[in-house]
């Protein structure tokens, strides 16, 4: 399985590729499907790592304790 760099590369190969717009119908599917997965595989890798990330807030006693890392803003 290729690394998340490695992915995302190719996936930026693909668009580069399907922007210039000189395939044929049939390649530029073919590539789009690839670019499809290669999309689904990148999220599914940057949702783990998302869900690994953890912020340590130091606690009134001094104790430093883990949270969940938040992706939205603090109300």
């Amino acid at each position: 399985m290729p690394s998340f760099e490695e992915s995302l590369a190719k996936l930026e190969s693909i668009v580069d590729k399907l922007e210039k717009g000189e395939l044929s119908l049939e390649e530029s599917l073919k590539l789009f499907e690839e670019g499809v997965q290669l999309s689904a595989a990148c999220k599914q890798e940057l949702d783990a790592a998302e869900g690994k990330v953890q912020m340590l807030v130091k606690q009134r006693d001094g104790s430093l304790k883990a949270e969940p890392f938040l992706t939205g803003k603090p109300s």
